[in-house]
């Protein structure tokens, strides 16, 4: 992605070093009335208010003695030139023009002050630059985190309330470099995933809007709200699980390989909700097993006269070999006849049965990952049936993957033994491995735009807020 964005970035700059600015911006004295009038727009709650990052905005100016960060002696293309060329090309990346001060931040007037010293008073210099430092603040704050975080929304970043991505230090010490495209697309996720939408939104938004093809517009939304999806997961990590939800697969990636397994989600009533933790450890034979007496005497005679009370109290019904039983009317009345060869386990998770392996890492909804004993789901091509818990299939073999990555592949024997002999056993990594939850509802695959669905009807409200519309395009994209 990085050698096309360069290409064609080096291209269109190359345009600006053949016709340079005058011989009068490159004599355009540095002004201290420049310094001094930033400074006192700083501190006016309008110009304030005005801003996307206002804090983060005069913490640069303040680090700088408030010195113009763009009006300022410079070559054709200079840092100011090239942060304008930036804004120019935000759908490329899925963003759009509105929300970097369009109306204000032109070329003619950035002519105007270099090219003319004089002919623009400080006052009117002076909101130009500080316009133009918070645009690219929030262009590569929406690069990083995305511009509708749920979780990092504009007012925590700039209050620099748990926010690892400082973007005024990376501007800071990037307009010192000849590169500054390179310094705002670096603040964007490196995960393949983001990369390849990137790479395909490049190619509709520049290449073939410039050579004047129809773009498909439903398919640059589809790609733009999922993009911004994957900022929300920006954790920059090389090893991690991710669940897809649309998708209905856990993918296990490391450095060099990709781990693919099927997983059961929630119900649309019941959704699975998107998160980022850390598996910490995972745990055999998770489930508590109802004692014979108490399964024949009470909880038998319970559930066949409430269909319900199985599930509404997290209880699994297995036959002597370990599966699971449908606890339908008639299958209960069979079970009731023979109770000794049945036995039933309840589990603590959102799910009535957690099989063999539950996968531990905490989160707010008290969801788990988990094996599950309807093996048979696994079949189905959507896969949306638990209570907001992640079954996966083939946990024994996800378990034991964990386990060799964290140096410990010697237990990967004892893991297989105490599931074989449901023994409860807790298995504790060394080093925690990232989880993420997404829900994107596309991918890209060999070039091609794999349309999942959209189970839970979220891409209509992101859409939304994203475009600014009421009427979503990407309904309907999925044949």
């Amino acid at each position: 992605m990085k050698n096309v964005m360069r290409t064609t970035f080096f291209l269109i700059a190359c345009l600006l070093i053949l016709h340079p600015l005058n011989s009068k911006a490159a004599g355009l004295p540095a002004d201290s009335s420049l310094s001094a009038e930033i400074k006192s727009q700083l501190q006016i709650d309008a110009v304030l208010q005005n801003l996307y990052y206002p804090k983060s905005v005069a913490r640069l100016y303040a680090a700088n003695a408030f010195r113009a960060s763009w009006i300022k002696p410079q070559p054709g293309d200079g840092p100011a030139w090239q942060a304008l060329l930036m804004i120019d090309c935000v759908l490329q990346f899925g963003l759009s023009h509105a929300d970097y001060h369009p109306d204000e931040l032109t070329y003619t007037k950035m002519h105007d002050m270099l090219d003319t010293p004089g002919k623009v008073s400080p006052a009117l210099e002076a909101r130009y630059d500080i316009l133009l430092t918070d645009a690219i603040l929030n262009l590569m704050n929406n690069l990083h985190y995305g511009k509708l975080n749920p979780n990092f929304p504009a007012s925590r970043i700039d209050a620099q309330l748990g926010a690892k991505f400082q973007a005024e230090e990376v501007l800071a010490a990037g307009l010192g470099q000849k590169d500054l495209l390179s310094v705002i697309a670096a603040a964007q996720p490196t995960d393949k995933l983001y990369r390849s939408m990137q790479r395909r939104m490049h190619m509709l938004e520049g290449q073939l809007q410039g050579d004047c093809y129809e773009i498909p517009e439903a398919e640059v939304r589809k790609l733009a709200i999922n993009m911004e999806r994957l900022r929300w997961v920006n954790t920059g990590d090389s090893v991690y699980l991710q669940i897809n939800i649309p998708s209905y697969t856990l993918i296990y990636r490391t450095q060099d390989s990709a781990y693919r397994f099927k997983v059961v989600v929630g119900k649309p009533e019941t959704p699975t909700p998107t998160l980022v933790s850390a598996l910490k450890y995972m745990t055999t034979a998770p489930e508590w097993k109802v004692p014979a007496k108490i399964f024949a005497k009470e909880l038998l005679p319970k559930a066949r006269k409430d269909t319900a009370y199985l599930e509404n109290n997290h209880f699994a019904i297995y036959d002597r070999k370990g599966n699971f039983v449908q606890p339908t009317p008639a299958n209960l009345a069979l079970v009731s006849k023979t109770p000794a060869v049945y036995f039933a386990r309840q589990s603590a998770g959102c799910d009535n049965a957690l099989g063999l392996l539950v996968f531990r890492f905490a989160n707010a909804y008290d969801i788990y990952l988990h094996d599950t004993p309807e093996q048979g789901l696994f079949k189905r091509k959507e896969r949306a049936f638990s209570h907001g818990c992640i079954r996966v299939e083939q946990a024994e073999k996800l378990g034991s993957l964990l386990l060799r990555r964290d140096n410990n592949a010697a237990r990967i024997g004892l893991l297989h033994r105490d599931i074989t002999t449901y023994t409860r056993q807790d298995f504790v990594l060394k080093k925690p491995v990232t989880i993420k939850i997404t829900y994107l509802t596309c991918m890209m695959k060999d070039g091609e735009l794999l349309d999942f669905g959209d189970p839970y009807q979220l891409d209509h409200n992101l859409e939304m807020a994203m475009y600014g519309v009421d009427l979503p395009l990407t309904t309907g994209l999925k044949k």
